[in-house]
């Protein structure tokens, strides 16, 4: 019997146990892991934030038909109440419109928005049966604005943190392979580019544009990337010389298919160590933003925001202690994952 090996499936294998011995020696930092875990459930629960606090019910059974506030506005008239306007669900008289049907209220009755005003004393108040974790200084359910607060945090790290990455690889890639005058006017550029000062440009361009999420995301990105480009530069300026590379353009490829076949699987590993401290500045960018007020619109929720609460309020230390210890659990979390993803990485084990 004559055995024929595959040179592709044998690359293929030994790449899937590489990545499988990583994840063991990710899985063996106990650290890492259990940071892992914490930032995926706090990412899970921000992004089903309307199901956790919300002031509309996620469910109602009435009259043998389903009602979900949650997706869809009603009128109070549907439910059997006298205007034709959006019903107040916290409110007695709506509330018993409801009394003997199958109703599903979040967790959290409160919008990061929502104002209680039957409160027992003056905003902001501290924390108790019916706010959790208090109230802020307009009378809004702290908790309800933290998980949403999470929610914007997180999402701009990572989204931030994907494009910052396809840029980086782009042009550090092309810096690296081509290297010469393109290396030479591209270090150039970087050098005068790292030399602005990020942050006040930002607040600069924040003051006199209406700040949203992705305008805050698109300028925070002109200045995210460069960290990125010196890693993958050097990985490409190295990999140039390698016989690999030079065998492929013997063989005719093109140079994208070089430059993203051949030699970008390799970079990558060092530029995955490095993306959990990208989200880290990312998340602290914006939360230093909205905590100088360049930051978000005003009234959103965010971290920052929650941060200025406790500023503002001295008197009220559940604010500031909440704002703190939810940015070094989040921020240290990311750490110690990096550290993890560095070392698992940065050993090679042996298949």
């Amino acid at each position: 019997m004559i055995h024929i090996k595959d040179s592709r499936y044998n690359k293929t294998t030994k790449r899937v146990s590489l990545n499988v011995m990583r994840w063991r020696v990710f899985y063996a930092h106990k650290i890492a892991r259990y940071c892992l875990f914490f930032f995926l459930f706090c990412f899970i629960l921000s992004i089903f934030a309307p199901f956790l606090a919300n002031e509309k019910p996620i469910l109602i059974y009435k009259d043998s038909r389903f009602y979900f506030p949650i997706f869809k506005d009603y009128a109070e008239s549907e439910f059997g109440g006298d205007f034709d306007t959006l019903p107040d669900y916290r409110d007695p008289f709506v509330k018993q419109l409801f009394t003997n049907d199958f109703i599903i209220y979040p967790f959290i009755e409160y919008a990061p928005d929502s104002v209680d005003w039957e409160l027992n004393g003056i905003p902001p108040t501290p924390p108790d049966k019916k706010h959790i974790l208090g109230t802020d200084d307009q009378g809004r359910d702290v908790a309800a604005r933290l998980i949403y607060g999470l929610r914007t945090s997180l999402l701009f790290g990572l989204i931030l943190s994907v494009f910052s990455v396809i840029i980086g690889v782009c042009i550090g890639g092309i810096q690296g392979y081509y290297g010469g005058l393109v290396d030479l006017f591209g270090q150039r550029i970087l050098e005068i580019w790292n030399g602005i000062p990020t942050l006040f440009l930002i607040i600069i361009v924040s003051s006199f544009i209406l700040p949203s999420f992705w305008i805050i995301l698109g300028i925070v990105l002109l200045f995210s990337w460069t960290g990125i480009v010196g890693i993958v530069r050097a990985e490409f300026l190295r990999a140039r010389t390698q016989d690999y590379v030079k065998a492929s353009k013997a063989l005719g490829f093109s140079d994208l298919r070089i430059m993203f076949v051949h030699i970008l699987p390799n970079a990558l590993v060092a530029t995955i160590t490095y993306i959990p401290f990208i989200v880290i500045g990312s998340i602290t960018t914006l939360a230093t933003l909205d905590f100088l007020g360049f930051g978000m619109p005003l009234g959103s929720a965010s971290l920052g925001e929650l941060l200025q609460q406790g500023k503002n309020n001295i008197q009220s230390p559940h604010l500031g202690i909440i704002g703190f210890v939810t940015m070094s659990l989040v921020l240290s979390s990311l750490v110690f994952i990096g550290e993890g993803v560095r070392e698992a990485f940065g050993k090679k084990p042996r298949l």
